[in-house]
């Protein structure tokens, strides 16, 4: 039913996960999607976080455990090298000194690799527990969205939006949480370390670190432009085998496989050499950021040596050992890793936040409208409609229904053709409320349908499409669909009414067949007959048929038209038909145009009239008689 659904296009961003960049934490830095409001989208992601905050405060205890004992480790060298002195001339060494030392050190390793095991685990069940109440909450707000806004929004971004944003959080709260904590307390342990052994030392090693935040930062920049036209020309390489696999039929129908490849070549060599430079100029932060490293090395080494040897015995070497030395160049390796650790996180979160920003923005939108408070079972609703002066339009400049009036009796069949875009398809989203009206009302039984409950007013209308929506389930629990609490001989008794029992028996398995996704493994007509059982077993007091022999043979369209007449007795119907052999029986037809109702009749009065549908019910009979 999407014939005139023109809703205005909405600048959704193209969600997707980055692909095609080059590996390690600089590519990811240059593809690094940002939110636009980080602080509000933040806190609200904590917010679900914290609803595990047993878990986190386990977490973080236990980060706080390793990252202490990961301190204490070179402090613990250095104090075993120290146990190795000369006196006299003479080399000693306390071996049980060094034993306490080294069993310490054994411990101290042992333990943290086993809480870093359990650290893991419970990383992966925070992030499992965030991801799984936010895809919750998600998908329970889809489900109340208004048609209007699936209408209006790709259906691709809200997927991704529930599959990749989603997974992009998790991978963020599994991986930064315990990284980011532990690379903080590691930067305040590991300086106040630095500081105890060697204040000079330690302002020796900070030398590197504005150098090292000033190369990354200019380099960074410098390769972003290599890198963002290498995701361009991925996405231009990927539609083009896309379009080139869903079109094959018409390309080499065509003969244009040649000038497809030829395409595709020269697509790929541009990609080629965008991304040689890419991993050249990519490949050039390692190596700058190992020499800095090695340079602060170096530095420490020899101020360490200098202040050891000749000032030793003044204040400014107090205290230098060999061990002091071994500590503070661990130390340096360990407070240049956190800097690291939170610069390799960067692209993570960023991503992660601004996934999770669309997530709360489809959160945020409001719920379908249901103020209906008048209640309508089953034996009020008779089934006459009535459409009072409608105007509607998916946009506000352009009216599809003009004034639009229709009264419709219980039980009586109507029929609805006219041009595409005629608003056909209009009368029937507004009958379910998909839309509402900018003026005028629908009344059923003399109710506004505002009024009534969507639930209710939907549980007794169903609809046949022409495009069957069929799960990857049982014949049977597609046709129970709408109607869960019922037995298998209503199934099949609702079957045989829409002539679709004869070929499900035939089958092997019967109704217990499984079909594939969206029904492929039965041909259209099969689809059809199956979407009209449902319906049957649905027991409807108002039918809808949208073009539901279209894409079928003639020969198979006589079959679902028997099946639907089987459908239609006694109920209030509207048929949606481009076939206008398919609605030579209805009670009324009327004939749309540019919004109003052109002609209203039977088929013999509209006929004897000449008009616009006489012309066109002529046309279509020459040419199926030619």
């Amino acid at each position: 039913m999407a014939e005139e659904r023109k809703a205005p296009p909405q600048n959704m961003p193209n969600i997707g996960r980055p692909g095609g960049g080059p590996g390690g934490p600089m590519g990811a830095r240059m593809n690094a999607q940002k939110p636009k409001n980080l602080g509000k989208t933040l806190g609200r992601l904590f917010g679900y976080i914290g609803k595990s905050r047993v878990i986190l405060i386990t977490l973080l205890a236990l980060v706080l455990v390793v990252t202490a004992a990961d301190i204490a480790g070179p402090a613990l060298q250095g104090a075993a090298i120290d146990t190795i002195k000369i006196v006299d001339g003479k080399f000693t060494v306390d071996l049980a000194e060094m034993r306490k030392y080294l069993i310490l050190l054994g411990v101290i390793f042992a333990a943290s690799a086993i809480v870093t095991y359990v650290q893991g685990l419970l990383s992966a069940k925070l992030a499992q527990n965030t991801v799984y109440r936010m895809r919750k909450d998600l998908f329970g707000k889809i489900s109340r969205l208004s048609i209007s806004y699936t209408d209006s929004h790709r259906h691709g971004d809200m997927m991704s939006s529930m599959t990749n944003d989603v997974e992009n959080v998790s991978n963020a709260i599994s991986q930064s949480v315990s990284t980011l904590f532990s690379a903080v307390i590691t930067l305040i342990g590991v300086a106040a370390m630095m500081i105890y052994f060697s204040p000079l030392m330690t302002l020796i090693a900070l030398v590197t670190i504005p150098i090292t935040i000033t190369v990354s930062t200019n380099l960074a920049k410098f390769m972003r432009k290599y890198f963002v036209e290498q995701q361009k020309l991925l996405g231009k390489l990927n539609t083009h085998v896309e379009e080139m696999v869903s079109g094959y039929r018409t390309v080499v129908a065509y003969g244009k496989e040649k000038a497809a490849v030829e395409d595709f070549a020269g697509s790929a060599d541009k990609l080629r050499k965008c991304t040689i430079k890419a991993r050249v100029f990519g490949s050039l932060m390692g190596p700058i950021m190992n020499f800095l490293g090695n340079l602060q090395y170096v530095l420490l080494a020899i101020t360490g040596g200098v202040l050891m040897v000749k000032f030793g015995h003044l204040p400014i070497g107090a205290g230098i050992t060999p061990g002091t030395i071994q500590s503070m160049l661990l130390y340096s390796k360990k407070f240049t890793h956190p800097v690291n650790m939170i610069a390799n996180q960067y692209s993570t979160i960023m991503t992660a936040l601004a996934g999770a920003e669309r997530i709360f923005a489809i959160m945020d939108e409001p719920d379908e409208i249901n103020e209906g408070k008048t209640e309508m079972n089953e034996q009020r609703m008779g089934g006459k409609i009535e459409f009072n002066n409608i105007c509607f339009g998916y946009v506000p400049e352009k009216t599809v229904l003009k004034n639009f009036s229709l009264s419709v009796t219980p039980g009586q069949k109507i029929a609805i053709v006219g041009a595409t875009g005629s608003g056909k398809t209009t009368i029937i989203n507004l009958l379910m409320r998909f839309y509402e009206p900018q003026s005028g009302n629908i009344t059923i039984d003399g109710v506004d349908v505002r009024d009534i409950p969507k639930e209710q007013l939907r549980d007794h209308i169903s609809i046949v499409l022409q495009d069957t929506v069929l799960w990857n389930d049982t014949i049977e629990n597609n046709i129970r669909y709408g109607n869960l609490d019922t037995t298998h001989e209503d199934v099949q008794k609702a079957a045989d009414t829409a002539m679709a029992d004869r070929f499900t028996q035939r089958l092997p398995d019967g109704y217990n067949t499984m079909l594939a996704e969206g029904g492929s493994n039965l041909s259209q007509g099969q689809r059809q007959l199956l979407a009209i059982a449902r319906a049957v077993l649905d027991d409807p007091r108002i039918l809808i048929l949208d073009e539901a022999t279209s894409s079928v043979d003639t020969r198979t369209e006589m079959k679902i038209q028997k099946a639907m007449f089987n459908l239609m007795e006694g109920r209030t119907s509207f048929i949606i038909a481009h076939r206008l052999s398919t609605i030579r029986d209805a009670d009324v037809i009327i004939v749309l145009k540019d919004g109003v109702i052109a002609e209203a009749g039977n088929h013999e009065t509209l006929i004897k009239q000449g008009g616009e549908y006489s012309a066109l019910y002529n046309k279509q009979s020459a040419g199926l008689a030619t």
